[in-house]
């Protein structure tokens, strides 16, 4: 074996290239490797002394050229993407497919995109989809871990977030929150928080809207909790009445009451449903206008006194006050009606000052007279629609409003920059069986596969093996069609649902083609009360595999036990464990008297002789290089292992060493997690101040697969010794001592514990073994001890090693 020799044509580092974001390359110089621990790239000139002929090569990386040409292209991207917007970094401060649509604008707005998840959500596809993901909410329930804003300012903050798009639904609509983050100087992608307080609570808004003169049904000044409030009101008014959430939207919190006597239980109902939605119990009441249209208008303001229109959708397609099917421009509108509407909205998002996105939706009667309804001050389910006829990026251009851009900079001087062109329509995919009532569904989906083509448009985060949860909303994807025409778009609508294959989960993609069979839809005239007065729309053939649900179903319960709401029977297999906490602080593990300490203050001799003088076993822990390594092909992040340092630091405080680096730890690290492993080391010595740091070396080979330069090797030693490793195990799998010594040498000049390790591959107990007996084993251990080892390991590469053995 050749130590110190590196030829010109095939480089010697190709194990531990990094990326370009990578802060370290192992293959630099002596001269170089403080460099290139801070901050070097791939394709600089390696200069590597040749230590058995005492010359200088040099040494170019295979991919000098192409990391080259790629960092360059990677510029001129770059310029491309970040010159629209002066904000870098955007969290969805929400889940499920509206997050991974913000993620999508802010990645082609050149932003880094952040995640946050619940408990359980650790799994879901959402985070994954994401730049970095963070927990909110840690122990709370799943709902109310997305509703703990200051979790996720705090995230935020620590992480260099400068934009949060609440998305819809959640703390989309909450005026603290706005507020909480304009006090931090985190932009909020959506109004101000005085206008949330406006606009949100629905009572105020009807106050605004009248103050502009917009018309409105007969309903409360204000807001109530008070149910004789709302018996006296049906008794002034009559019959029917609408109950809705002062707070929030979506269809929770409202009821339609149409006897006098179902009053009280109603409104208690629905003041309980809101409180636990939206933290606002409060109702107010209207008269009831039976078998409307409901049509929304989209508004863009800058908040700067201009506001455009992104035309009308018709969201009359509902089932109790949820919107089914959502289409734009409304089919079957006057056309007198339509200007209407627009200039309505328009007039009061100017009357408000208003900034962001926003929607200002109305109900039209039968005799083509609309009435305000409230104002959704933030992005919609349904926004895709107009997307698709507007060619209008909604999420981006809310983004760019944030972070300060005006609506003549994006383009839109006035509302003739506006085109509507063609017509779409969206279908909520949801995982609920219209045949039980729409109840939810929950479970892995077994298949999926979404259909395709021209026009047709997916949002979702949905893969095979997803988990759909029983604590959130039912919306699984969102299927959004386009044509030049109201049939065309229905054709294609229909032909997309017959495409679509979901398995493992029952969805309403069956309820939802009959709804595009039906003659009332298909006149484009339908009203709120199409799906309660057409029962055909629930004569469905379910195509469902329900052997392989419940083949699935009973193998669940065979391995883990009954666990879902509602199951009878034994309780889960194993209950997941929740993360121990640290008994101790890394300020107290740090002052107290430890095996690291002593390295540290008092040198490699007096630790060697510490450990000798110690009663009892000590413990050397793999978990942060062997176990993972083995158990989870390495693919364990940084992140993942800052997290559980505390809590390691403490459980394993007196403990001999952690051994945390090693050749495929740092290889793996480098090129495939693209984690820096010197950034790993430095993270983790900060956490784990008490116990020492180990690391596998393999001489001259050090944490690679060939034979490196001598002074590469004792740099990348010295430089490993500075960054917090601190015991070196020395080894050759082959037992050569040439290669051991130079090890041997290189952590002695780095001022690191000696760990020299003698691999144990026969059986010493077995007379008839003529190579490696005892005297070749002792023979050896006496070499390395007489060239200034501390420490002796023995390895035992195979399991070979006998009790018998072990008292010789």
């Amino acid at each position: 074996m050749m130590r110190g020799t590196m030829t010109t044509t095939t480089p010697s580092v190709s194990s531990l290239k990094p990326s370009l974001s990578s802060r370290s390359s192992f293959a630099r110089g002596a001269q170089n490797a403080k460099q290139l621990r801070d901050g070097g790239v791939v394709g600089r000139n390696v200069m590597a002394k040749n230590r058995s002929k005492g010359r200088r090569l040099v040494v170019r990386s295979e991919v000098e050229s192409h990391e080259t040409m790629k960092r360059e292209n990677s510029d001129a991207l770059g310029e491309i993407l970040r010159k629209s917007s002066t904000l870098k970094k955007v969290m969805a401060a929400n889940r499920g497919e509206i997050a991974v649509r913000v993620f999508r604008a802010g990645t082609e707005l050149g932003m880094r995109t952040t995640a946050i998840f619940s408990e359980a959500d650790r799994l879901a596809a959402h985070r994954y989809k994401a730049d970095e993901s963070y927990l909110v909410g840690e122990g709370k329930e799943p709902v109310a871990a997305y509703l703990d804003y200051e979790s996720i300012i705090d995230v935020a903050k620590e992480n260099g977030v400068d934009a949060i798009h609440p998305g819809y639904g959640l703390l989309s609509e909450n005026e603290n929150f706005a507020r909480r983050c304009e006090e931090e100087g985190i932009a909020f992608v959506g109004p101000r928080a005085e206008t949330l307080g406006q606009m949100g609570d629905k009572v105020v808004c009807k106050a605004q809207a009248k103050a502009c003169g917009l018309p409105l049904v007969p309903g409360t000044e204000y807001a109530t909790d008070d149910v004789e409030t709302a018996v006296e009101f049906a008794k002034e008014f009559g019959m029917p009445l609408m109950l809705k959430a002062a707070m929030g939207g979506g269809g929770r919190g409202m009821r339609v009451v149409k006897q006098q006597s179902e009053v009280a239980q109603a409104f208690a109902r629905a003041s309980s449903e809101a409180k636990t939605a939206f933290g606002d119990g409060r109702m107010f009441i209207e008269r009831y206008v039976e078998a409307p249209r409901h049509i929304e208008v989209q508004i863009m303001a800058d908040g700067v006194g201009n506001v455009i229109h992104l035309g009308e959708r018709d969201c009359s397609v509902q089932r109790r006050h949820q919107k089914v099917v959502e289409m734009a421009p409304a089919p079957c509108l006057d056309e007198e009606l339509r200007k209407r509407l627009h200039d309505d909205a328009v007039k009061l998002a100017k009357h408000v000052n208003y900034r962001n996105a926003g929607t200002v939706e109305f109900m039209v009667d039968n005799q083509n007279r609309h009435y305000f309804l409230e104002v959704n001050p933030r992005v919609q389910v349904e926004h895709t629609v107009t997307e698709e006829v507007t060619g209008v990026d909604i999420v981006q251009t809310q983004i760019l409003i944030a972070g300060g851009k005006t609506l003549p900079e994006l383009g839109f001087k006035s509302q003739d920059d506006v085109q509507i062109r063609g017509f779409a329509m969206q279908c909520r995919i949801t995982t609920e069986d219209p045949a039980m009532g729409f109840s939810p569904d929950f479970g892995r989906i077994e298949v999926y596969r979404p259909p395709g083509g021209l026009g047709v448009r997916i949002d979702g985060e949905v893969v095979v093996g997803s988990r759909i949860s029983p604590f959130y909303d039912s919306l699984l994807v969102k299927l959004t069609c386009t044509s030049q025409s109201f049939e065309g778009a229905v054709q294609k609508m229909y032909r997309s649902l017959a495409e679509f294959r979901i398995r493992g989960v029952k969805t309403n993609v069956p309820f939802l083609q009959n709804v595009f069979q039906s003659k009332a839809f298909l006149s484009g005239k339908v009203t709120t009360n199409f799906i309660d007065e057409t029962p055909e729309l629930f004569d469905m053939i379910s195509n469902v595999d329900d052997t392989q649900k419940l083949l699935s179903y009973l193998g669940e319960i065979a391995v883990n036990g009954a666990k879902h709401p509602g199951a009878v029977g034994p309780p889960p297999i194993g209950a997941e464990p929740s993360p121990p906490k640290p008994s101790k602080k890394t300020a107290e593990l740090a002052s107290q008297q430890s095996f690291k300490k002593i390295i540290d203050e008092q040198g490699p001799a007096a630790f060697a002789k510490a450990v000798r003088d110690h009663k009892g076993l000590l413990i050397m822990d793999t978990t942060w290089r062997d176990a993972h390594q083995s158990l989870l092909a390495t693919r364990v992040r940084t992140r993942d292992l800052y997290q559980c340092a505390d809590a390691t630091a403490s459980a394993l405080d007196g403990a001999y060493s952690l051994e945390m680096w090693g050749g495929a730890t740092f290889d793996v690290s480098l090129r495939f997690l693209r984690d820096c492993p010197w950034r790993r080391l430095e993270l983790l010595r900060e956490k784990v101040p008490n116990i020492p740091f180990q690391m596998l070396l393999r001489g001259a080979n050090a944490v690679g697969y060939t034979s490196y330069a001598d002074n590469v090797v004792q740099e990348f030693t010295t430089e490993a010794r500075k960054s917090g490793i601190d015991i070196f195990r020395v080894f050759d799998s082959l037992n050569y001592v040439d290669n051991l010594k130079f090890g041997i040498d290189c952590v002695r000049n780095a001022d690191g514990v000696v760990e020299g390790t003698i691999c144990y591959s026969g059986d010493v107990s077995d007379p008839s073994k003529k190579k490696y007996t005892l005297d070749y084993y002792v023979d050896l251990t006496e070499q390395l001890v007489n060239h200034g080892i501390d420490i002796l390991a023995i390895k035992d590469m195979a399991g070979l090693f006998k009790t018998p053995a072990g008292a010789l």
